[in-house]
């Protein structure tokens, strides 16, 4: 790590080739040929602050930075210097306590990190080394090494896939610690690998570490005896990240690629600093104004004492006479010494009892938090806790408040509400009653013959229970419980042989919500076996379909498709995603049908989706097979070929229905985050899902009202003009600038969005691309004009949503308003490892104790068992430990002020001799 460091200070970094060759398993690619093996930074996590070599000076240079601290400092050299009225004791006895009693708090804390890092790097792994299983600890891996993790277990390093259990070469993770969705990805195995990893000779290729959590570009040679090397392109998928978890897949091999400081975890990591609070630096604002009080104090008796002086008989009193060494002192050396005595006489003004009676304040005052029975949750059986009481009178000053998405606003668990097929809506009431569980409630409801018929609900059906990715947990594989809450009791009314508990895992939620859906209306998903996916209909008969082609979701595109094969030999494309990225590539006049539906939806705060197909000819599947394949084999460009491939063949589309899926909010999300705002906090939403889903939420929580304006600048906006991105982000801002900004009537202060609302309301959203042109624009001069925008927009939006953030991008946000203009206060609050950045960054950090794990509790300054109670811990107890110390800190300097001034006022009568009223008494 400190090579790193080193490196980056002296330009290392720019002299970094923009690739590295890994050895699988640590053996040459031939025999013949000796391995020299890189070198890579070990696999130690590190994310203390002190060694035991560093913790005495960087502590005391972090202690001295206070004003105070090092006034007193100074104060103590010139009493033992100088011949002072007053001991060195009465400074330096309060000031070693001062920093001692700090440096055991902050030594605790760090040792408390130390062992939480020692607890990841002993974490013991089996490594696969010379045939022989061997269990080493975490921090023994080299890059290079093969590993094995089994179910359940975190990846130690960031691996590349060579060997799962599962007969299809996939396996299953969850990356809520990396970006808080707790959902299940699937990751496949680098295809060709020998099934004995011991013989298998390759080597690997790749780009250099970056915090990127979604890209990867890498390939891989594989050498076989008297064969040519084989050539295999990696991508995310091949990927394992560390902090993911295996999911319903017994044991994985993988070769260790980046590890320690250079996986994607460290490198989304923000470095844990010293957090001090506003208050604290407007106390060291005033020690300089009393500062100058005791100097000029010390200036005027000075100067009056040589004023005195001066007169005839004054200087040399017949009961005072000079020694002979007085008589030959330099007269300015005299003077200063005189000024130095009087500014020990009168260090008192400076009170260094306040710093510990603050810090003695904030401890004990931590505890009303901890002892708040509001903050019990029984659900864990848990309270609040105090990380950093330092930080207790912050919470009442907050200005902002970002927030994450899933699992701090919604408690990611998607549920089906309804859908609509044809233009009729649909509602799930009795599976056994005439409509197979259909309920028609809108549209011509006057005939039963004028629904949307047998063919289209059976064929809308079938496009929900293939155009997914998810995939069924069996029951005998459910011996240790539910998948993480995702194991349905099937309800009644749907076919025997699904009435068993089955899981269902997914890369999202509401795939496994719409397959649910399905499962209620007769049509159940059996799971995919050999590239077959199995469904079963409503007459209890098994359908097998062939699966050709996956076409992924990416924001971009905004939906996702399949194409099958039925066992009629029929192709057929099923496709499912936003209404905006749908309706284009259907017909008019299906639109029509289905477009008022979705519209009430949306408004309802459900997540909406619009269902397509289409029919491919032989011609028109060949073609298509040729272009995936070949897009999905290119190193360079890849994401751009697939996309062009993908939009080709998702044109002229035959549209079914929609389905609405809600995300269920927090206990007290709404009013949570309506409390906020009504208090004049402004709220941002910084969340790694996806715009739709989470601009539903946004919804849902109050954020964005009916009446809210919605200013978009994603990478779908800045490719509506058809000109070159920069330009069209140039012209999008300054249009936002110009309506929430320059033409916006001047806001009241005091006056909330409630009583204002004969104003427009602005929302702002912007994904994580967008926000790169404007933070890392081409040139200097743009990308500070763009941020001075950006900024500008937001702060006068009510509400803002940021979607598709990496971690680090959204410490970059809280960074920027951090520092903006003013200095407004922030506080970032989340549950997941993904939130740590932001945690570290902003002013307050807040740790949600939710299901992904603790990293973001132990990186905070408090933590709470759920969102509903940020409501009172900042409204409440953050407004009383504000009053709290505000009267204390007037109180401690007005009274050193009060103590002060007679000793000044004597000086008057003592013949400026530094003597202290207290002393003329004894004597």
């Amino acid at each position: 790590m400190l090579r790193r460091r080193l490196n980056r200070l002296l330009g290392g970094d720019e002299r970094r080739v923009d690739s590295r060759t890994i050895y699988v398993g640590n053996r040459s690619s031939s025999p013949s040929e000796a391995i020299i093996p890189p070198k890579f930074c070990d696999n130690r996590i590190v994310s203390s602050k002190y060694t035991v070599w560093n913790f005495l000076p960087k502590n005391l240079f972090e202690q001295f930075r206070r004003i105070a601290n090092f006034y007193f400092l100074i104060i103590f050299l010139v009493q033992v210097i100088v011949d002072t009225p007053t001991s060195p004791v009465t400074s330096g006895l309060p000031l070693f306590f001062v920093i001692t009693v700090t440096a055991i708090k902050q030594g605790y804390e760090d040792w408390l990190r130390h062992k939480a890092d020692n607890e990841v790097n002993k974490y013991p792994v089996t490594v696969l080394e010379q045939g022989e299983r061997t269990r080493k600890d975490s921090e023994k891996i080299k890059v290079g090494d093969v590993v094995e993790v089994e179910e359940d277990e975190t990846f130690p390093c960031d691996l590349i896939l060579l060997q799962s259990s599962r007969d299809d070469d996939t396996c299953y993770v969850t990356t809520a610690s990396l970006d808080g969705e707790s959902n299940h990805k699937t990751h496949y195995t680098v295809s060709d690998t020998d099934k004995d990893l011991e013989t298998l000779n390759a080597t690997i290729e790749c780009e250099q570490p970056q915090p990127d959590l979604y890209k990867f570009v890498g390939r891989m040679h594989i050498y076989k005896k008297d064969q040519e090397p084989a050539v295999r392109s990696l991508g995310p998928e091949n990927l394992l990240l560390k902090g993911a978890t295996l999911k319903n897949t017994q044991r994985i091999y993988g070769v260790a690629l980046y590890t320690g400081m250079e996986t994607k975890m460290a490198l989304n990591y923000q470095g844990k600093s010293q957090k001090r609070s506003a208050v604290e630096k407007s106390i060291n604002a005033f020690l300089l104004v009393y500062l100058c009080i005791l100097v000029s104090k010390a200036l005027v008796c000075t100067t009056l004492k040589y004023v005195w002086q001066s007169k005839t008989g004054q200087d040399e009193p017949w009961y005072n006479e000079k020694t002979q060494r007085e008589k030959e002192t330099n007269l300015y050396l005299k003077m200063f010494t005189d000024f130095l005595s009087f500014m020990v006489l009168f260090n008192f003004i400076i009170p260094v009892s306040m710093y510990v009676t603050v810090e003695m304040q904030k401890f004990l005052g931590s505890f009303f938090i901890t002892w708040d029975k509001d903050f019990f949750d029984p659900e864990i059986k848990e309270g609040a806790l105090v990380n950093t009481s330092d930080l207790n009178e912050e919470l009442g000053q907050v200005e902002y408040v970002f927030t994450d998405k899933t699992g701090t606003l919604t408690q990611n668990n998607m549920e089906f509400i309804e859908c609509c097929i044809d233009g009729f809506q649909y509602k799930y009431r009795d599976a056994s009653s005439e409509l197979d569980g259909f309920c028609l409630t809108d549209g011509p409801v006057n005939k039963v013959q004028e629904k949307a018929g047998r063919a289209k609900e059976e064929l809308f059906l079938r496009a929900l229970c293939l155009c997914h990715t998810v995939q069924v947990k069996e029951p005998t594989e459910q011996r240790r419980g539910p998948v993480d809450g995702l194991t349905d009791q099937v309800d009644a009314g749907v076919p025997h042989a699904a009435q068993e508990q089955r899981g269902f895992i997914a890369s999202s939620p509401d795939e496994v919500a719409l397959v649910k859906g399905a499962m209620r209306y007769g049509f159940t998903f059996l799971g995919l076996e050999s590239r077959n996916m199995k469904i079963l209909n409503r007459n209890n008969d098994v359908e097998m379909y062939e699966l050709l082609h996956v076409l992924n979701f990416d924001p971009v595109r905004r939906r996702m498709s399949v194409i099958v094969r039925c066992k009629s030999g029929d192709t057929m494309l099923f496709c499912k995603g936003a209404d905006s990225s749908i309706f284009p590539r259907v017909r008019q006049e299906e639109v029509e049908k289905i477009h008022m539906h979705v519209e009430r939806n949306a408004t309802e705060g459900y997540r909406t989706l619009c269902v397509a197909y289409k029919y491919l000819s032989a011609e028109e599947y060949a073609q298509a097979d040729a272009g995936l394949r070949e897009a999905r084999l290119a190193l360079q460009d890849r994401e751009e070929k697939l996309m062009a491939v993908y939009n080709q063949v998702e044109t002229g589309m035959s549209l079914i229905g929609a389905t609405a899926v809600e995300d269920r909010l927090q206990e007290e999300a709404a009013e949570t985050m309506e409390a906020l705002q009504g208090a004049g906090i402004k709220v941002w939403v910084l969340t790694g899902d996806k715009m739709e889903t989470a601009k539903s939420t946004c919804y849902a929580c109050r954020l964005f009202q009916r009446n809210t304006e919605l200013l978009e600048l994603t990478v779908r906006t800045l490719e509506d003009g058809g000109r070159k991105r920069e330009e069209r982000l140039h012209e999008l801002l300054s249009e936002y600038h110009k309506k929430a900004v320059q033409d916006a009537p001047p806001s009241k202060a005091g006056v909330t969005r409630t009583w204002s609302s004969a104003n427009q309301d602005y929302g702002f959203i912007i994904d994580g691309a967008t926000l790169s042109m404007v933070l890392n624009s081409s040139s200097e001069s743009n990308s500070s004009r763009y941020k001075s925008l950006f900024l500008q927009i937001c702060q006068n939006c009510t509400s803002v949503l940021c979607c598709r953030m990496a971690p680090l991008q959204k410490a970059q946000i809280v960074k920027m308003v951090k520092n903006s203009k003013g200095s407004p206060i922030t506080l970032s609050i989340g549950d997941g490892a993904n939130d740590v950045s932001m945690i570290l960054e902003a002013h307050v950090g807040i740790g949600i104790k939710g299901k992904e794990g603790r990293q973001a509790v132990r990186n905070s300054d408090y933590a709470i068992p759920k969102l509903k109670h940020l409501k009172k811990l900042l409204l409440a107890h953050g407004h009383l430990y504000y009053v709290r110390i505000a009267h204390l800190v007037q109180y401690f300097f007005y009274k050193n002020l009060c103590f002060i001034l007679p000793q000044f006022l004597y000086q008057f009568f003592c013949g400026y001799s530094q003597q202290s009223p207290g002393a003329a008494h004894l004597h």
